[in-house]
């Protein structure tokens, strides 16, 4: 490997001096980790890289094996796996027990897809009752190997696997707020009830307190509750600046066609990057310029290469820091920056706290307040947010006079199938929930259970998201007395054939206070209707907000004994839910709910006023 060139000649003289020391031994170990200490600081990873190499290859130090540590550890900071793997078994070789080098073996092996050898690396560190490492609690050591195993099984969907790890982590170590986030959310995902079990010396408290907020909009429809979880994640989480806004100092006067930009690392194969994919292409050129400030990754659809097409300029930002981000936003001259994220997975929450755009807002990606300093705004309408609940947002809300939802009227849909292929019964009454599994709770599934014990010859078509969740509801079923034969599972499907079933359904149920989103508006486009119970939370009334646009308000409930009732009455008058799917047939395309060039001139409205009266304080 050749050593990148320092700033000066006398800089890469210096250099091949230490390397000639490293060489021939005239380096002992605090003053290698020194020297490359120093060439890190000075950017030369590579060159602090090739030092720890050549003093390692000519050394017979009883210490080797922690320059090999650090010299592993720079090479997986450059993302060069494959050679810190070697470097981390050298490292084992020299020192067998050597905790900490084998903890990074296991990361640089899931870094190369050999997740099997990961997971083996980690457990022989946290089987071990006092694992040997440097200067750290041997208990520290069993919880990262333990903590990092139970991550990579469940991102294998290995649910059982998963969560078993997390209860013997918490009932070593109770206070790991990030450990119990997974927990109750690992409980979510499998319809393990009830989803806040506690466990070791973790209390119900405990639990709720570290719930995620997504995790947080699944159980309750308290908007107190949701904005404290925010606001804790906030306060943990995001970067507290308090500099001037970056708008503020470019020094360029904003003028021209306003500048909208989009932010999010969801634009591709996503629920978010499904509802805008025709959003963007819509906005009037005349009067307006559209960017997008993006980490989405490039998975190779055609509804990627849409959404990309959709924008005058695309600036991809994964190799970028939150504060370069925002740099960028406030170069640029963004007047209206949209955040599609929130604090949903994958989010960059700190890019908006430096305020690179004078209005930012949040939209879609998160349908609760966010909490988030740099984030004044949230795009609404007055069914999802009343005035009654705006005392617990810390947004304002930009409301759109008849949806908040866009969507895309280019999706399109295989041919329906026979009732046969899809694996349903030839007659009866069918309801469907294709909502993901960790959206049902054990009330509202406990009272679909009623809905089909009323409802004679009825199944209920749900989504097969993982076995476990499958294994309990068909268990929970049972209790309330319901065949396993009339809950039909349904496997992930292609966009196209998953629009296609919507049509072989009487009545979709809705999950409650975590409605459906992309989901109702997937199934009301394909004609088939919604039964939605509305709530106290931007969530648990966006269903019922469609509905309202599309022209169906009769099919919103407020509580569940009318929601049960409701559903019992149509189920048992398939000739009602025929009616409602003849309306939206005949006019639910026609009606306001998807009327996406006006949502869009609405929201282009709003922007304008907004920018407008922003420019004018330059």
């Amino acid at each position: 490997m050749s050593t990148p060139a320092p700033a000066s000649p006398d800089g890469l003289a210096i250099v091949e001096q230490w390397l000639n020391e490293a060489r021939t031994g005239a380096m002992g170990l605090p003053q290698l980790m020194e020297t490359a200490g120093k060439l890190q600081a000075a950017g030369q990873i590579d060159a602090a890289i090739l030092l720890y190499k050549t003093w390692v290859e000519a050394s017979d130090s009883p210490l080797r094996q922690v320059a090999c540590f650090n010299w592993g550890t720079l090479l997986g900071e450059k993302h060069r796996h494959a050679e810190a793997v070697e470097v981390y078994e050298t490292a084992l070789k020299l020192a067998p027990n050597f905790a900490q080098a084998r903890l990074n073996l296991g990361h640089q092996l899931e870094h190369l897809g050999r997740h099997e050898e990961a997971l083996d690396a980690w457990r022989q560190v946290y089987e071990i009752e006092e694992p040997q490492g440097l200067g750290t609690d041997p208990l520290d050591l069993r919880l990262h190997g333990i903590n990092n195993a139970a991550r990579l099984l469940e991102d294998q969907k290995r649910y059982d696997e998963s969560e078993a790890l997390m209860v013997r982590s918490l009932e070593m170590k109770a206070e790991q707020p990030d450990v119990i986030q997974h927990y109750v959310h690992i409980r979510q995902k499998q319809c393990e009830w009830p989803v806040f079990k506690t466990v070791g010396e973790v209390t119900h408290n405990q639990l709720l307190t570290n719930t995620s907020l997504l995790g947080m909009l699944d159980e309750s429809d308290d908007p107190v509750m949701q904005l404290l979880i925010a606001r804790r994640f906030v306060a943990d989480r995001v970067v507290k600046y308090h500099g001037k806004p970056l708008h503020r100092l470019t020094g360029k006067r904003r003028e021209g066609k306003i500048k909208i930009g989009y932010l999010s690392g969801d634009l591709h194969m996503h629920a978010v990057g499904l509802l805008t994919a025709e959003l963007y292409g819509l906005h009037d050129r005349s009067r307006f310029e559209v960017h997008a400030f993006s980490w989405s990754r490039e998975d190779g659809t055609e509804l990627r290469s849409r959404i990309k097409a959709g924008f005058d300029t695309y600036h991809p930002v994964h190799g970028l820091s939150d504060m370069a981000v925002a740099q960028l936003i406030a170069d640029e001259g963004i007047d209206v920056l949209v955040d599609l994220q929130g604090l949903t997975s994958g989010a960059r929450p700190n890019i908006l706290a430096y305020r690179g755009a004078p209005i930012q807002a949040g939209y879609l990606g998160l349908p609760a307040t966010s909490a988030l300093p740099g984030v004044d705004w949230i795009i609404a309408d007055r069914f999802v947010m009343p005035a009654e609940v705006l005392p617990n947002y810390s947004e304002k809300p930009i409301y759109l006079p008849h949806c908040y939802q866009v969507s895309d009227r280019q999706r399109s849909a295989s041919p329906a199938p026979t009732r046969a292929q899809a694996g349903l019964p030839e007659s009866g009454f069918v309801f469907c929930a294709f909502n993901n599994n960790h959206k049902m709770s054990e009330e509202v599934f406990r009272s679909w259970m009623r809905i089909l014990r009323a409802v004679e010859g009825s199944v209920l078509w749900l989504l097969a998201d993982n076995v476990f969740a499958q294994q309990n509801l068909i268990q929970t079923a049972a209790e309330e007395g319901v065949a396993t034969e009339r809950l039909i599972f349904a496997p992930r499907a292609q966009p196209q054939d998953y629009l296609a079933r919507f049509q072989l359904a009487d009545l979709f149920l809705d999950t409650f206070p975590y409605n459906a989103g992309t989901t109702a508006s997937d199934c009301l486009w394909m004609g088939t209707p919604i039964l939605t119970r509305s709530g106290r939370t931007y969530i648990s009334r966006m269903a019922g907000s469609l509905l309202t646009a599309v022209g169906l308000p009769d099919l919103i409930t407020t509580t569940l004994a009318e929601y049960e009732a409701r559903a019992i009455q149509i189920g048992k008058q398939p000739a009602r839910a025929a009616s409602y799917k003849r309306y939206l047939a005949e006019h639910g395309r026609s009606s306001a709910l998807f009327d996406i060039p006006g949502i869009v001139r609405d929201m282009e409205a709003e922007f304008e006023r907004l920018a407008l009266a922003e420019r004018a304080k330059q």
